[in-house]
Order: C-alpha cells, then sequence, then structure tokens
C-alpha cells in the first residue's frame, strides 16, 4: 500500500494538515505513529482507511477488508453491545462465533448485555476493537487503542496485532502510550510539521550483518540520515523546550489543526503557557501519560 505526494485539508482554504507525504506500508508490517495531539495522526489514519480522500496525491494498493477502531468509540447508538457486534459480524461476513471468541480473548464477555450508552471509555474502547477485529482485516487501523484499557487487555493487544501481521496483513497503530516501542520489527512514524517521519524497525540482516558484508558507514552517511520522505529531516532545534507544532490539549478532532501554524504564523516561541487541566482521579495517570509522551512537562497536584 502507497501514498504517493499526499496532502490533506478540511477545507478549500483552511491550513495543510499533512502535506507531499510518501509512505509505503508492505504486507505482514506493524507501523506504531506517533505525535503531539493536533499534528494529523488521525487524519493519516483516516487516509489510510480510506475515510477521507487526499486533497492532493493518491493513496493505492489498499487491502479488500479494513479494521478500523476510533479513539472515542461512538456509543450513542440504539443497541446492546451483543447485538451491534452481530450486526458489525453480519456486515463484515465473519464467522458467528468470531465477535463471542474476541470477546473472551479481549475480557469483554461481561460487557455483551449491556446497552452501548452505559459503557465506560475503557470498555468501548473494548467494543470497538472487537468490531475491528471482525473479518479478520487485511489492514488494521488502530487510533490509540491501548487507552483506558484494562492490564489483561493491554497485554493481550500486542499478541493480536502480531498475529494480524504474521497472516501478512498491514497493523498501524496511533500510540502516545508507546506500548509498541519494544514491538519486534515494528517501524515507527512520527507526525509533525505536516510531515511523517519515518523510523524503520532494523531488519535481521542490519542487526547482524555477518561475514562478508560490507562494513557500517558509520555517522554521517547516507544510512544514517533520517529522511522526511523526500526531505532529509530538519532537527529540533530544542527537543526538551515544549516548543514547535501542537500545543492544544485536545485529541485529533474537528480540523487537528497544528496550533502553531494555524493561521499561516510561524514556529511556537520559547515561551511557555501554564494550562490547568481538571480530570477525574481515575483518569489522572492517562492523562498524565499522554501528556508526557507528547512531550510536555505535566506536575500532578492532589
Amino acid at each position: 500500500m502507497r501514498l504517493s505526494q499526499v496532502s490533506f485539508r478540511y477545507s478549500r482554504r483552511g491550513p495543510w494538515i499533512l502535506e507531499d507525504v510518501e509512505l509505503a506500508l508492505r504486507p505482514g508490517s506493524v507501523v506504531e505513529v506517533t505525535g503531539r495531539n493536533g499534528a494529523g495522526k488521525s487524519t493519516l489514519l483516516r487516509l489510510l482507511a480510506g475515510f477521507v480522500p487526499p486533497t492532493r496525491g493518491s493513496v493505492s494498493g489498499r487491502p479488500r477488508v479494513v479494521g478500523y477502531a476510533p479513539d472515542v468509540f461512538p456509543t450513542g447508538q440504539p443497541f446492546t453491545v451483543s447485538a451491534y457486534l452481530a450486526h458489525m459480524t453480519r456486515v463484515r461476513g465473519a464467522s458467528p462465533a468470531a465477535a463471542g471468541d474476541l470477546a473472551r480473548r479481549l475480557n469483554a464477555v461481561h460487557l455483551l448485555d449491556l446497552p452501548l450508552g452505559d459503557l465506560s471509555k475503557g470498555s468501548a474502547q473494548k467494543v470497538g476493537l472487537i468490531q475491528s477485529l471482525l473479518g479478520p482485516p487485511d489492514l488494521l487501523i488502530l487510533d490509540e487503542p491501548f487507552a483506558g484499557l484494562d492490564e489483561q487487555t493491554r497485554a493481550e493487544l500486542p499478541a493480536v496485532i502480531g498475529e494480524i501481521a504474521a497472516r501478512g496483513g498491514i497493523v498501524v497503530v496511533s500510540d502516545h502510550q508507546n506500548q509498541l516501542r519494544e514491538f519486534p520489527g515494528a517501524d515507527h512514524c512520527l507526525v509533525a510539521d505536516r510531515a511523517v517521519t519515518v523510523h524503520p524497525a532494523a531488519r535481521p540482516a542490519e542487526q547482524d550483518p555477518g561475514p562478508g558484508s560490507e562494513p557500517d558507514p558509520g555517522p554521517g552517511s547516507e544510512r544514517d540520515t533520517e529522511w522526511v520522505l523526500g526531505r532529509p529531516a530538519e532537527p529540533d532545534p530544542d527537543p526538551g523546550s515544549g516548543s514547535g507544532s501542537g500545543a492544544g490539549l485536545g485529541s485529533g478532532s474537528g480540523s487537528e489543526r497544528d496550533a502553531g501554524r494555524a493561521a499561516g504564523q510561524g514556529p511556537a516561541t520559547d515561551r511557555r503557557a501554564v494550562i490547568e487541566v481538571l480530570v477525574d482521579p481515575d483518569e489522572a495517570d492517562e492523562v498524565e501519560q499522554k501528556l508526557r509522551a507528547d512531550g510536555y512537562t505535566a506536575r500532578r497536584i492532589l
């Protein structure tokens, strides 16, 4: 699957969210997508899934069966969990037993008789995961799938992802919590400044060249260069300063504007503001992790 010179904006005169992105996804690959809130991660995932067309450029080679789990599952539907999953099973042409098997594996059997509107965020996330895995998918796209999950399901999900990839499927995961940073063979993409920077995983041949192979050309060589898909990556002048694109605290909704460039403004300055965020105690760990993963300085006051 390939994105060729893909650019996207939500309105004709709106700011560009992504520009001239080129990305190739090979069968059997697992790709972790990271970046600050508002950088365009969810937009990239929607382009890959086919929910929005590119403003410029093209997307080719998309697999036939696509599974997609959004970061916020739409619970405002008049169904119980079991009725919803039964409907999605019929739509996907999946095995009648598939939803039940996945519910057992993802620790969601106790949710089946509940109305969708009664689900907590973590429980709704499980339902979204289950429906995305029906098929099974040849392209699986997960937007913040680990948010709100219990420890058992959080530990099981990487195994499910590995099985999809082992069958030749493509898995793309947007993840603030970096749960896949140690996933064997996973590639990593950073979305920032309207570009996508690819950090390929080291392949076995690269990890252990073996006798007779070419020597490592060393730092500064072409192999050591990080590329922003067609142009050399621009180094962050101060990675720890908290400056740069995406100063908002919202999650990928609306136009996903880069806060420092929304109205044609230049890069953010070194000045930093303090924003007070009030959350429920049981959500504090998740919010703090997301902020730190985005590069913000987070300090909890009990």
